[in-house]
């Protein structure tokens, strides 16, 4: 596999470390890059299941790059490494193209398995910033009310999930975890920005105009 990357120009640079900076906040993971037709697309899990009695949302966010050249790959790296080898690509680059080395893969996440389709996406809904954003503040509240310090990992899983997968008023299929996602990984604007919902098999799809909030709905959730 090609081991590095090109970046079309440093901003983009800038813009991809700020975004993994984000998810690196909530989840300081990994990050799955997936390179093709010119595009990096940067898939960032702020929910997954941890087991299969776990009953929460899996909620990814998603961002694309240009990228130079004909270069495909699908890995998955650390977050923390791979925000250093941008910091050293930042600091060699002129004002030109950039090019980024990949760090080690790694294969224990469990939710980089899971891929979200490319295409076949219909368009059912619309909402706008400010329903994301009230889910989002709101189940936050939440989560900090219901867990008190020193909490087991178990009971945290166990709340975090019931809570973030409750679903958004008015929102068909779509838990507030997806308000969680759009509020840490920086996708929301105004109150009245328009978001339409779009769905593809057992997923859904909110786009912002900066990032995509990418939900697997639970299996007993599923319409078939």
């Amino acid at each position: 596999m090609n081991r590095t990357f090109t970046l079309v120009d440093t901003p983009s640079v800038d813009d991809l470390a700020t975004y993994l900076g984000r998810a690196a906040r909530v989840e300081d993971g990994s990050v799955r890059l997936i390179a093709d037709s010119g595009v990096l697309a940067a898939y960032i899990a702020t929910l997954y299941p941890a087991g299969l009695l776990d009953a929460g949302p899996t909620v990814l966010g998603l961002r694309t790059f240009a990228l130079r050249g004909g270069t495909e790959f699908d890995a998955v790296v650390p977050i923390r490494s791979l925000l250093d080898r941008l910091t050293r690509a930042r600091e060699a680059a002129g004002d030109g193209h950039v090019p980024v080395n990949l760090p080690t893969e790694v294969s224990t996440v469990t939710w980089a398995g899971i891929s979200p389709p490319r295409g076949g996406w219909k368009h059912v809904d619309d909402t706008i910033g400010g329903v994301l954003e009230a889910a989002g503040r709101d189940g936050i509240e939440a989560v900090a009310d219901a867990l008190p310090e020193g909490t087991g990992e178990q009971i945290v899983r166990r709340v975090r999930g019931d809570i973030w997968g409750r679903p958004i008023e008015g929102l068909e299929h779509v838990p507030a975890g997806a308000g969680f996602a759009g509020i840490t990984l920086g996708f929301l604007g105004a109150a009245d920005e328009p978001i339409p919902v779009f769905e593809a098999g057992a997923w859904t799809r909110l786009s912002t105009a900066r990032g995509h909030i990418l939900v697997r709905r639970r299996s007993w959730s599923l319409l078939g």
